[in-house]
């Protein structure tokens, strides 16, 4: 064979060569590709939803010790609509978001407020209930008859809630709780001077103990409930799924049937 010939035949064994590492290492890279949190959910066949357990009508045990509540359905349904399990892990209110944010939890459902402090860590849902929180006190208090009397007072929160930055941004101390009927003990004890909650939970604690002498005397704008998500490239698939199973069950009206079911009123929508 001619030294020509042979060095032909050399460059294209050499460009084979090559041709075929190029390709076996984009597809090495493509199968090293790591799955984004929505692939790995349904692979694993469950999603893990962080919430309380203590927050009735949100999140709560009823008389047979069974997990239930607005939240914990809506967390049911969502899980449905990506067709796997839902899984709930109950928390205290200070280690949910952190869970989330850390990976431990996929998402949590616990009337989560969406605000911009935490829209700057957390990727949030379509809000899928409209609430408002409400200032309460005793109901012999004189003193404190909006939230801007709260200078120098002392209200009770968890730790990080929305109700507690709002305490906080009107000059009130804050003394960490973990439950509502914690705070209102409390505040029934005249311990501390006055809580903020959502107007819901307020309704349902007043549902449960109708002697309860509590009054409302302020009320704040309408908050929007969301589900958090961890921010990152690989949660965008996932918190565009749960938007889609949101607006699904909107639409058809179960959401809205079960607001009626915990709060008394469909409460997804605002006005």
């Amino acid at each position: 064979m001619k030294k020509n010939n042979l060095k032909k035949l050399f460059m294209l064994l050499l460009t084979a060569v090559l041709a075929l590492a190029l390709v076996s290492c984009g597809k090495k890279e493509e199968e090293e590709q790591p799955k984004d949190l929505l692939e790995q959910i349904k692979e694993r066949g469950y999603i893990t939803i962080a919430t309380e357990g203590e927050w009735s009508p949100w999140t709560y045990h009823d008389e047979t010790g069974k997990l239930t509540g607005y939240d914990v359905e809506l967390g049911t349904l969502i899980a449905q609509k990506l067709g796997v399990e839902a899984r709930f892990e109950e928390t205290a209110w200070d280690a949910i978001l952190a869970g989330v944010d850390s990976g431990r939890f996929d998402i949590a459902c616990n009337g989560v407020g969406w605000t911009a402090d935490r829209a700057e860590k957390y990727s949030f849902s379509d809000p899928y209930l409209y609430t408002t929180a409400v200032l309460m006190v005793k109901g012999d208090n004189t003193d404190i008859t909006c939230f801007e009397d709260l200078e120098g007072k002392v209200t009770a929160n968890s730790v990080g809630s929305t109700y507690a930055s709002i305490g906080e941004s009107y000059g009130a101390t804050v003394q960490n709780v973990d439950t509502l009927d914690q705070t209102m003990d409390l505040l029934l004890q005249g311990r501390i001077d006055a809580t903020i909650n959502a107007r819901v939970s307020y309704n349902d604690y007043m549902a449960a103990h109708p002697d309860a002498d509590v009054k409302i005397v302020d009320e704040a704008d309408t908050d929007k409930t969301c589900i958090p998500v961890r921010m990152a490239d690989d949660t965008k698939t996932l918190v565009e799924a749960i938007n889609k199973a949101l607006k699904e069950i909107i639409e058809d009206g179960t959401l809205g049937q079960l607001s009626i079911k915990y709060f008394g009123a469909d409460m997804t929508k605002i006005g």
